[in-house]
């Protein structure tokens, strides 16, 4: 076995980033990386950032196969607006939460109950469960598209109770919220925030609103991921607390490495616990396979798509200039 290689046989180090521009130049691919992706893999990426921005960057280019570093619901986001694209995600097994909160069937039962609602769903949800919304919303468009909605209209909100909580208390309506959360923002400690706070004094907090309203309370920002980086690079300190997945952090240093950027703790005072697991489960190794291979493949039958697509661009016609934005804006 070649010395540069490692088990089987794949290429490392220096030798597997190359690979990987050969592949995409032979695929014609473009490499797509959430913020919540390992640095390695965010800066090999052709883009990187929120997850509907990213597959509307992709659909946009000429290229043949999107590999999208992520989740498998942004994956099969990217295939729902680009159908003619080969779609791979390094490893099938990258999951949600927040989908797996919401299983379709469970989610169609609690519609049928509800018949005078309607269904806005944040993006972290299965395409089946798209199919079965009215609009979809991520962090940055929820506000936007609320406000067009008439105040008698009635609303589920899911699958994250904590950004519906959050909006339902900025803006005043009251919504059926689904009990969905994420693992990794449900895992940061009001106690232990309190003491980074105490030890960095005057340094604010940026949170995603996917956090608990125990950790929103004590933020001084709270947005999406483009919109924290957004705070992180014009804010006057020098110091910023991050409660949201830290990897978030290789983004903000490389914009302003003169900064201190601190991840919000979890119970145990360490923020490690708050990488995202499903996440994690890409590596340089696996892109490198799914763009050899062209596997794991994103296939999702036509009908179910369309449905699908229909909730997505519901959404973009209310409030697409909002997408990658990433702005829910300070705290109230």
């Amino acid at each position: 076995m070649d010395a540069r290689a490692g088990m089987g046989g794949n290429p490392t180090g220096t030798d597997l980033r190359d690979e990987i521009d050969r592949l995409r130049k032979e695929r014609n691919a473009v490499i797509l990386a959430h913020y919540y992706q390992r640095p390695e893999i965010q800066d090999i990426a052709d883009f990187v950032g929120d997850s509907l921005d990213l597959s509307r960057k992709a659909a946009a280019t000429d290229a043949d196969v999107i590999a999208f570093c992520g989740v498998k619901f942004m994956a099969d986001t990217a295939k729902i607006l680009s159908p003619q694209k080969i779609v791979v995600l390094p490893d099938l097994k990258a999951g949600c939460s927040l989908e797996d909160s919401c299983p379709p069937d469970k989610f169609a039962a609690f519609r049928a109950a509800h018949p005078d609602h309607i269904a806005l769903t944040y993006i972290n949800c299965s395409t089946e469960v798209k199919a079965l919304s009215d609009v979809i919303v991520t962090s940055s468009s929820a506000e936007k598209i609320l406000s067009q909605i008439p105040a008698s209209q009635k609303i589920i909100f899911g699958p994250d109770k904590h950004l519906g909580g959050y909006l339902a208390r900025k803006t005043g309506r009251d919504m059926l919220l689904w009990p969905g959360v994420c693992i990794v923002h449900e895992a940061f400690s009001e106690t232990e925030l309190l003491k980074l706070k105490a030890r960095h004094p005057g340094a604010p907090v940026a949170a995603h609103p996917e956090c608990p309203p125990y950790i929103l309370d004590h933020a001084d920002y709270v947005g999406s991921t483009s919109g924290i980086l957004d705070f992180a690079a014009k804010m006057p300190g020098d110091t910023l607390i991050v409660a949201t997945e830290p990897h978030i952090i290789h983004q903000m240093q490389k914009t302003d490495p003169t900064k201190n950027f601190i991840g919000a703790p979890g119970a145990d005072g360490n923020c490690n616990c708050n990488i995202c697991p499903y996440m994690a489960l890409n590596t340089m190794e696996k892109l490198y396979i799914a763009l050899r291979d062209l596997e794991p493949r994103i296939e999702i039958e036509e009908g179910l798509r369309l449905r699908a697509k229909k909730s997505l661009d519901a959404m973009l016609a209310m409030a697409g200039a909002t997408v990658g934005q990433g702005d829910l804006g300070p705290v109230a």
